[in-house]
């Protein structure tokens, strides 16, 4: 199955039950940072030996499975009502990203774009940062 063949299904799940009324975009990015909260309490607590643990129990890569799941899910209705397709938005922002962090100036680095040098365009809102 692919995304777009997901999001059919997903939007068939949702109109089946009548609860497209309430998914307004805000409700739908409300409900996507939710469930990122969920998967990130899966990890809360845990050094990376525990968390390496998670993944060797059954139940915890459930889990794991699931909220990573709800996560997508989300973002694949935030999509749909917004009008775009996802894998084309995370394509142009890979790219956008690799214009961003160069090899030569990022390789091995954990700083932010902006401090690599002069100011990089920024296509939110029209700003340069």
């Amino acid at each position: 199955m692919d995304l777009g063949e997901l999001t059919r299904a997903l939007a068939q799940f949702r109109d089946e039950r009548d609860w497209a009324r309430f998914h307004t975009l805000r409700n739908l990015i409300v409900s996507l940072n939710l469930e990122a909260a969920e998967l990130l309490e899966l990890t809360q607590w845990k050094d990376d030996a525990g968390v390496a643990a998670l993944l060797a129990d059954n139940g915890g890569l459930e889990a794991l499975r699931d909220e990573c799941a709800d996560v997508l899910l989300y973002l694949l209705m935030i999509a749909e009502k917004g009008g775009f397709d996802l894998l084309d938005a995370a394509a142009a922002k890979l790219e956008k990203n690799a214009r961003r962090y160069p090899v030569e100036a990022c390789r091995g680095s954990s700083r932010k774009y902006t401090q690599f040098g002069p100011a990089a365009p920024d296509t939110r809102a029209g700003r340069v940062v």
